[in-house]
C-alpha cells in the first residue's frame, strides 16, 4: 500500500474502497473519479478480500441516494452552501452537481491532513479541521445562502443523546437549514459492527440506531421531510447485474427498514 496512507485509520478505507469498486463495476449507480484515482495507492489492502458485493453496494448506494437528495435541494434552492460532516476521504463535492454551490467539509485535524495529502482541495471546497461537536467550526460557514448539511456514515459512531444535542445546536445556529443523514435500525447496527470488525477495525464502536424516524425527529425538535429506503433505485439500475444473495439482502433491508436516508428541516 502507498506510503501516503500509512497511519490512516482503517475506517476511512471502507467507503473509499466501495466507491472505487462500484465505480469500476457499476458506474451507472455511482462513478467517483477522485476515488478511482486512489486505487493504485490501496493495492494490497485487506478490504479486497473481506468485502462482499452487498457491503460494497451498501456503502456506494448511500452515496447515490444522498447525492441525489443534495442535488434535489440545490435544484429547489439555487446557489447553496453544503456542509459535509465527517467528510473523511469522500469527495462528494466532485460527484454532486452543485451548480456553483460551495462545500464546507469538516473532519478531525488528522483526517483533514490525510485528505489534503491524497485528494488535495478543489476550488469549491473549504476544508475545516475541527471536532464536529465543538461548534466553533460553525463560525467559518457563511449564512448568506440556503444551507444543506450532509452526514454520510457519521452518526452511527455516537450515541443518541449526542446526535439529538447536535441537531438542536445546529437548528439554533442554522435555522431553516436541512440535514440529510443515513441510519440503520437496531438489527442493522449489529450487522454493521460485525462487518467493521471483520475489516480489522474493532476499535470503531457503533452506537446510534434509528428504528422510528418520526419519533426521533420529534425528540430532536426537527421536521421530518423524507425517509428514503436505500436500495429501490439500485435494484432497478442493477437488475440482472448483481448476485442473488445481494439482491435478496437489498430487498429484505428495504422491506424491513433496515437501512435508510433521513432528510429533516432544522
Amino acid at each position: 500500500m502507498d506510503q501516503r496512507f500509512e497511519g490512516v485509520p482503517d475506517a476511512l478505507f471502507i467507503p473509499l474502497w466501495a466507491r472505487i469498486e462500484v465505480s469500476k463495476r457499476f458506474p451507472e449507480l455511482l462513478f467517483d473519479q477522485r476515488a478511482l484515482a486512489l486505487e493504485p495507492a490501496l493495492a494490497g489492502h485487506a478490504l479486497a478480500s473481506t468485502t462482499s458485493e452487498f457491503n460494497l453496494l451498501s456503502s456506494a448506494v448511500r452515496a447515490h441516494v444522498m447525492d441525489a437528495m443534495a442535488e434535489d435541494f440545490i435544484a429547489a434552492h439555487g446557489l447553496s452552501t453544503l456542509i459535509v460532516l465527517g467528510c473523511g476521504l469522500d469527495a462528494a463535492s466532485s460527484r454532486i452537481d452543485g451548480r456553483g454551490s460551495v462545500f464546507f467539509e469538516l473532519d478531525l485535524p488528522d483526517v483533514i491532513a490525510y485528505r489534503r495529502q491524497v485528494l488535495g482541495e478543489d476550488p469549491d471546497e473549504h476544508l475545516i479541521a475541527h471536532d464536529l461537536f465543538d461548534l466553533a467550526w460553525t463560525d467559518a460557514v457563511p449564512h448568506d445562502k440556503p444551507i444543506l448539511i450532509y452526514a454520510a456514515g457519521v452518526f452511527q459512531y455516537f450515541d443518541d443523546e449526542r446526535i439529538v444535542s447536535l441537531m438542536q445546536d445546529l437548528r439554533r445556529i442554522f435555522p431553516g437549514a436541512e440535514l440529510i443523514f443515513d441510519a440503520v435500525d437496531s438489527r442493522g447496527l449489529r450487522y454493521a459492527e460485525r462487518y467493521v470488525e471483520k475489516t480489522g477495525n474493532a476499535s470503531a464502536a457503533m452506537h446510534f440506531a434509528l428504528d422510528d424516524a418520526a419519533a426521533f425527529a420529534e425528540k430532536a425538535g426537527v421536521t421530518l421531510i423524507a425517509r428514503e429506503p436505500f436500495f429501490g433505485d439500485a435494484l432497478r439500475l442493477l437488475k440482472g447485474k448483481i448476485g442473488l444473495y445481494t439482491r435478496i439482502s437489498m430487498q429484505v433491508c428495504d422491506r424491513q427498514g433496515r437501512l435508510k436516508v433521513i432528510r429533516v428541516k432544522l
